[in-house]
């Protein structure tokens, strides 16, 4: 009999795993109803689809932009009154991303045969992600799918168009340096050791600087397969450290602490939260379970545990910014616009609001950020090329001055 794992949300907000041994997902499905709990994700043990043999405990990602126009798409023909079955299936067959179709086929069969479109969606947490599948499931209860769709896809452009401006402001910067890290390399391996045997043909006494700069490119010259085995086994040692709770939490801390760039990851982390937090409350989403979400979507388990602590503290009566305050994360002014929200009962406006604040703050950040690097990259390499000259002309100095 195979098995199913499970994933599904009791009546109190609390996600619960599970393995049940079934003849077709339909039984799980029905026993797990009876249990008044609400699935959001079902597997079984076996590949999916024969043809391409692609398992379905490894979900295959989908580009942000792809899910995009997905979304708009799916609200402008929701909202014309075209039937969600024809929706789905239309979209099926235009979508150019191969993942995305596959999935939205998939998820057609499954309403057709009825499941709701939140459970349908649910299977596929490669395509569709917590934030996505728990608002579709507060549109289905509302009765207000189009509008949701649409503000979800409002949501997904502005997260497209922030990481887009983070990542054209990145460029040149991460280009130039990898660049000079290849102009260096060459520079030791393959130039210095010329001049070398240049001075050392000639008699020439090499100052301590010269030969400390000639070591340096012997050591390179001769040993580049250790560099690059050392540069090999960090990576790995740093992934499978990553890989471990207590590594990957520690990473996730060291990237808060970096001086500018921890104050840069620090106010994204924070735009995130605000938005997308004030998206699922807006939208519907009981506060404990929009918590629950946003920890899950953060991206930093730092920021993960501190929500964490804010759900169990709002469980035994606290508000909200009570012990965003304690974590010692959230900026003073974020913590009192949401006390505000909350005495005024305004705290998804508040929540937008310090999204959009913060989403600028990041544009500022990022740009300024890039601004410092480019000047600092230029005094970096004129620093070191400027050792370089002076190391290989001194000898020559002192050959000239032999001479006379």
């Amino acid at each position: 009999m195979p098995k199913f794992a499970y994933t599904a949300v009791d009546p109190t907000g609390r996600t619960v795993h599970g393995v049940m041994d079934a003849d077709n997902e339909q039984l799980v499905l029905q026993n797990l109803h009876e249990q008044t709990l609400h699935v959001t994700d079902i597997r079984q043990g076996r590949e999916r689809s024969q043809g391409k043999g692609r398992s379905l405990f490894k979900p295959q990602k989908v580009k942000l932009k792809n899910l995009v126009f997905f979304s708009r798409q799916f609200a402008t023909m929701v909202n014309a009154g075209i039937p969600m079955l024809r929706c789905l299936e239309i979209l099926g067959t235009q979508t150019k991303d191969a993942v995305l179709s596959e999935a939205t086929v998939e998820v057609a069969s499954d309403v057709r045969g009825g499941l709701s479109l939140t459970e349908s969606l649910a299977k596929h947490p490669g395509v569709f992600n917590n934030l996505y599948v728990n608002m579709v499931r507060a549109a289905e209860l509302g009765g207000i799918l189009d509008a949701i769709l649409d503000r979800l896809a409002s949501f997904l452009e502005y997260e497209l168009e922030v990481k887009s401006k983070i990542k054209s402001a990145m460029a040149y910067p991460v280009l130039v340096l990898i660049f000079s890290m290849v102009m260096l390399f060459a520079l030791f391996t393959f130039v210095l050791p010329k001049f070398k045997e240049i001075f050392e043909g000639m008699d020439v006494v090499i100052p301590p600087v010269t030969a400390f700069l000639f070591g340096i490119g012997d050591f390179f010259q001769a040993y580049w397969w250790i560099l690059i085995l050392m540069g090999i086994g960090a990576l790995v040692g740093l992934k499978l450290w990553v890989r471990s709770e207590r590594g990957a939490f520690q990473i996730d801390l060291l990237k808060l602490k970096i001086p500018i760039v921890g104050e840069l990851i620090l106010k994204m982390a924070v735009a995130r939260f605000a938005r997308t937090l004030g998206t699922l409350i807006n939208s519907g989403v009981p506060m404990m379970r929009a918590l629950e979400i946003v920890g899950d979507t953060s991206g930093n388990r730092v920021l993960i545990e501190a929500i964490h602590n804010a759900r169990n503290s709002i469980r035994e009566g606290q508000k909200l910014s009570q012990p965003l305050v304690s974590s010692g994360l959230f900026p003073a002014m974020v913590t009192q616009m949401i006390d505000v929200g909350e005495e005024s009962g305004r705290l998804s406006e508040m929540l937008v609001k310090i999204g959009d604040f913060y989403d600028q703050e990041v544009d500022t950040a990022v740009k300024g950020l890039t601004t410092m690097i480019e000047p600092v990259l230029i005094i970096f390499m004129g620093v070191i090329v400027g050792f370089i000259a002076i190391s290989v002309m001194t000898p020559i100095f002192q050959l000239v001055n032999s001479v006379e």
